[in-house]
């Protein structure tokens, strides 16, 4: 198998290979998919993660499913395994988005057999859309940064929304890329995002292998980093936006905005249409990932916490919609959203 490092997702013939991002940057791994569950697992454990890349894994998944029950009589078997795959990390919505576009495709067909080639069709479609609309996406981020600084300028992300979280270029980290090298912005900060480090082992191994200014803290460090006012937006991606445009993220993202906000600095949210979500009408709606203690209490296999505590580990946290000056979709920019203009905006 050949593919580029700068992609986390690769479909040949009937096998799905998708790159360890566990194992990163320590090692180049891939892992190798032949059936839904391994998908399943592999997004449940991390191996592929990000909203957007989540959602083409799932996709993949679906084609597996169908290939392995295709000797069955009924789609029935799938859809249940689409129901499992649904549930593997319940905050992503562009899980559920790319499995019903896969349904949609799926229930044209009475059997798994005849489905094949057309849920194929349809997960490399889901794939190729995303690469494409994050370029997309990066072009209006980039052109509306450069309209509201009049000098070259520096920026903090957090967790990681490059082409490892996505089909290929990255929300947030997409905008980043474009705009550095448009001269928009000048510097990187890269927060570490804990516990599973996604800042430090993952953004700034893209950034680095891009040859773009960076520097690495821990997001404990924002609000001092923010207070000496070069860092001019904190810039960030999402795994579902609600109606109101109340949105989640990795966890810290919430505390992240307030500082920003309180320091005169400002907010951009960059994500795909698909990550919008308007039958929830505020981020108190929006399910949140709570995953293992383990992934506190320990660092690789040392043990760091006292036994016989408790830890709460939330993946994600809601960042309100008053807290976020710019909404970054391939269709355009949302400044200072609100229900009425993402309606609007998703609708058009």
């Amino acid at each position: 198998m050949c593919t580029p490092l700068n992609s986390a997702i690769d479909w040949q013939g009937n096998t799905l290979w998708l790159l360890d991002q566990r194992a990163l940057p320590v090692d180049t791994r891939w892992l190798e998919c032949t059936h839904v569950d391994q998908v399943n697992e592999a997004i449940q454990t991390m191996v592929v993660r990000g909203a957007p890349a989540i959602g083409i894994a799932a996709a993949y998944g679906v084609v597996l499913s169908a290939i392995a029950h295709r000797a069955a009589s009924t789609i029935d078997p799938i859809i249940d395994d689409c129901a499992r795959l649904a549930q593997s990390r319940p905050t992503a919505v562009n899980l559920q988005w790319a499995i019903d576009r896969m349904l949609g495709v799926l229930k044209k067909h009475s059997a798994p057999q005849p489905a094949i080639d057309a849920l194929v069709h349809e997960a490399e479609a889901i794939h190729r859309e995303d690469i494409e609309n994050n370029l997309t996406l990066a072009e209006h981020g980039a052109a509306f940064l450069a309209q509201q600084e009049p000098a070259s300028f520096a920026v903090m992300t957090h967790c990681n929304t490059g082409a490892l979280a996505t089909g290929g270029h990255g929300t947030a980290l997409g905008i980043i890329q474009t705009a550095w090298s448009r001269g928009v912005i000048d510097h990187v900060v890269v927060n570490e995002t804990r516990p599973w480090m996604q800042g430090a082992r993952l953004t700034a191994w893209e950034l680095q292998q891009s040859g773009i200014s960076m520097a690495l803290q821990t997001e404990g460090a924002a609000g001092l980093t923010f207070s000496s006012g070069k860092t001019r937006w904190l810039i960030v991606g999402a795994d579902r936006i609600a109606a109101n445009g109340d949105v989640a993220n990795k966890i810290g993202t919430y505390t992240l905005a307030i500082a920003a906000r309180h320091h005169g600095m400002r907010v951009m949210v960059a994500a795909p249409i698909s990550t919008f979500d308007l039958s929830i009408p505020d981020g108190s709606h929006i399910p949140i990932e709570t995953r293992s203690e383990d992934e506190l209490f320990y660092q690789g296999g040392t043990r760091i916490a006292p036994d016989g505590i408790r830890a709460f580990n939330p993946a994600f946290d809601i960042t309100p919609h008053t807290l976020i000056d710019a909404l970054v979709t391939e269709q355009g920019v949302i400044e200072t959203p609100c229900r009425e203009k993402i309606e609007n905006h998703v609708k058009v």
